[in-house]
């Protein structure tokens, strides 16, 4: 055989070798890539993804679409080829495993987690559109959890909103923790509630709820220690003026609480907030219109601009990130508050684009 010939099958055997070891052997670590995008003014599988009753709305133009990130499930066992080509992508990003899925988790629980800070991000964003319009919203103190085995299992319940604690009201989460533990391990506490079912029919009907009730706890002894514990974690809940549903299915995380809360300002103000353009976005919301940052910028800024957003709202936070590798034709604007956003949005609306906050890379 040739020298030429045998010195080619070597490296063709070679070649070939290495690809099976490449595709064979798992790597730890896992896809993000660019993942659909949806005009919270529009309509996602047939029916408007924001539902307003009760309240005067306007005609709306344009987009202010919310941007998603696609990512691989946490079963999933890329290998080394997946993994350089992934590299090499444009449009994908491969990070460790463990930053997409931390601690072990598995796709089942960071679902679960997903769709509860989805579920957050929907009521922050209605607090937030709602403030900024001046209009008010009750808060309220209820009972976000209850842990098993301890003794406000089966007599409190997710949802029932605390009025007081041995008599004494309380206003934010942090009473109740306060007033418990002014107990020692053993003594009764009582807790004035309204029942969950009581409190959202409620809601639903847009009134304070009346129906109260007593329970009486035994108190226990937390496992950090000699201090007295029921066993329940108090959150927050909102009662609205009226009636926003946000109909979307299949996404989760906290990340679209901007965009939300700029559809509901559309929606609930005349005229357009974009003047028919089309706006893209990203950013947490907290219930002050605070703006926090997200992960998966880049991908998102790529979902973007294939679907035809012109303009993308960035958190500050994201800034840097997003403008060291931004799709062409795609101008970013940084915004700290829903404040920030709708000033832009009306700079937007004037022609007044060379005023726009925008991100730089530094």
């Amino acid at each position: 055989m040739p020298r030429r010939t045998a010195t080619m099958l070597a490296s063709t055997l070679v070649l070939i070798t290495l690809l099976c070891v490449g595709v064979l052997i798992p790597v730890p670590y896992a896809e993000m890539s660019p993942g659909p995008t949806v005009n919270t003014l529009g309509e996602a599988r047939g029916e408007p993804v924001l539902q307003i009753s009760g309240r005067q709305t306007y005609p709306t133009s344009g987009h202010l679409n919310m941007t998603t990130v696609r990512v691989t499930s946490a079963d999933y066992k890329m290998n080394a080829v997946e993994a350089v080509y992934g590299w090499l992508a444009h449009d994908s990003v491969v990070v460790p495993h463990d930053t997409l899925y931390p601690d072990g988790k598995t796709e089942e629980q960071s679902s679960q987690e997903n769709a509860e800070e989805f579920s957050q991000s929907q009521e922050s964003a209605k607090v937030a559109a709602l403030q900024e319009l001046g209009i008010p919203v009750t808060t309220r103190v209820v009972v976000a959890t209850v842990v098993k085995g301890t003794p406000a299992e089966g007599k409190l319940h997710a949802g029932d909103v605390i009025r007081a604690v041995d008599g004494v009201a309380v206003k934010a989460p942090g009473d109740v923790a306060k007033l418990v533990t002014k107990h020692k391990p053993g003594q009764d506490v009582t807790f004035t509630i309204v029942p969950a079912k009581e409190a959202a029919a409620a809601e639903k009907a847009h009134k304070d709820a009346t129906t109260t009730e007593k329970v009486v706890l035994r108190t226990a002894t937390s496992k950090e220690g000699d201090r007295a514990i029921v066993g329940i974690q108090a959150g927050t809940d909102h009662v609205f003026p009226f009636t926003i549903d946000i109909k979307l299915a299949d996404v989760g995380g906290p990340s679209a609480g901007l965009m939300f809360a700029l559809g509901i300002l559309d929606k609930l103000t005349p005229g357009s907030l974009t003047d028919g353009r089309f706006v893209a976005g990203t950013g947490t919301i907290d219930d002050k219109g605070k703006v926090g940052p997200i992960g998966g910028i880049e991908m998102k800024l790529v979902g973007a601009r294939k679907a035809g957003a012109e303009y993308f709202l960035t958190p500050a936070d994201n800034c840097a990130a997003a403008a060291s590798d931004t799709p062409a034709g795609l101008t970013l604007i940084k915004v700290n508050t829903i404040d920030d956003a709708t000033k832009s949005l009306e700079k937007l609306r004037k022609g007044d684009t060379a005023s726009l906050p925008r991100c730089s890379a530094s």
